[in-house]
């Protein structure tokens, strides 16, 4: 087990924090998606095929690099389409699609995962598909969705041009304002079937945990930063005893998540028997972790943290967000404890 980024691993986070630093600063992430900094992300650093396999033109890189960049992402509340291609691109990995991949590869293609975390609503019918879909995560950015389907062969996974017709699109007014989401109906939409629907979910949870633990290092970085700085009755605040003990929780809290996730990571890329129960853990543990350190975050800075113009609450709400995309952690509790058998 290799729970330490190699160099290469290292250098690769190195430019994603960097290129975030200087192309997506907060004050940016305020204005929504961009997508110029996403097709420079893509154009630059080359990070939407970087889980594509080789031959469809992509870096063949394993969830491990995925987790990297999804933890710097994470860390700079990056806008946009990224997690909901990623998620596309772990499944499509598993049901190979020439077509999808190289346009995700070459940065032409954005995909959104339908039903990440649930059971297929849509019916497929041989040609097209009909059901509604109540939030799909950057469903309005992306120009392909990819969703299960029932068939008469069971659940398959099926394209839909989200600009064909049968497509109505409707976005969604969200608690976190950095990812946006829309209710889409399908209503004879012509579909492309993938392949039978690939089990991702545990994979999904990796990738999800990873940009949790980037949330919760960028907030423990900046309520350190501030309480070195800011003076109440006299005193730095990072002088008082129960802010050292809060910030200690909150350090104790992502060093577990960090072990958490790179365990994790590892699993999916060579350990798959230990894979299950590691996803379990990491949205058990991290989802709720990463929503403390936030809420303590906020909590922190006093009265001016729920001001709308701090940052804090934009912290608050990705966390909160992200606690229940793939599930509340109390349903990756229960499916620990029953992989375990406890």
């Amino acid at each position: 087990m290799k729970l330490v980024l190699s160099e290469e691993q290292q250098q690769l986070r190195e430019a994603v924090r960097a290129f975030l630093r200087a192309a997506s600063p907060l004050p940016k992430v305020r204005e929504g998606y961009d997508p110029q900094v996403y097709a420079r992300l893509n154009g630059e650093l080359g990070l939407s095929g970087l889980i594509v396999p080789e031959e469809y033109g992509g870096a063949g890189a394993g969830m491990t690099e995925l987790a990297v960049v999804l933890e710097e992402t994470g860390a700079a509340l990056l806008p946009g389409p990224f997690l909901a291609t990623a998620f596309t691109t772990v499944a499509l990995a598993r049901v190979p699609d020439k077509e999808l991949l190289t346009g995700i590869a070459e940065g032409r293609v954005l995909a959104a995962l339908a039903e990440p975390a649930g059971e297929a609503v849509l019916a497929y019918d041989g040609s097209a598909v009909r059901g509604t879909l109540a939030q799909v995560i950057s469903g309005m950015e992306a120009g392909v969705l990819v969703a299960p389907a029932q068939g008469g062969d069971g659940v398959v996974l099926v394209a839909v041009d989200l600009a064909g017709p049968g497509v109505t699109r409707t976005p969604l007014d969200t608690l976190d304002l950095t990812r946006g989401q829309a209710r889409v109906e399908l209503d004879g939409a012509p579909a492309r079937v993938l392949g039978p629907r690939p089990d991702v979910g545990d994979l999904l949870c990796v990738a999800l945990a990873a940009e949790q633990l980037g949330v919760m290092r960028a907030a423990l970085d900046n309520i350190v930063a501030y309480a070195k700085v800011r003076v109440a009755f006299g005193r730095y605040i990072g002088s008082y005893q129960g802010v050292k003990h809060k910030l200690a929780d909150m350090h104790a809290k992502l060093e577990q998540a960090e072990s958490i996730v790179r365990y994790a990571a590892w699993a999916a890329d060579e350990s798959p028997d230990e894979l299950p129960e590691a996803a379990a853990l990491a949205q058990a543990y991290v989802g709720r972790a990463c929503f403390e350190v936030a809420r303590d975050h906020l909590l922190l800075h006093g009265g001016i943290g729920y001001t709308w113009e701090h940052d804090a609450h934009l912290f608050y709400k990705r966390a909160k967000a992200d606690e229940v995309l793939m599930g509340p952690p109390r349903i990756h509790r229960a499916r620990l404890a029953a992989l375990l058998e406890l």
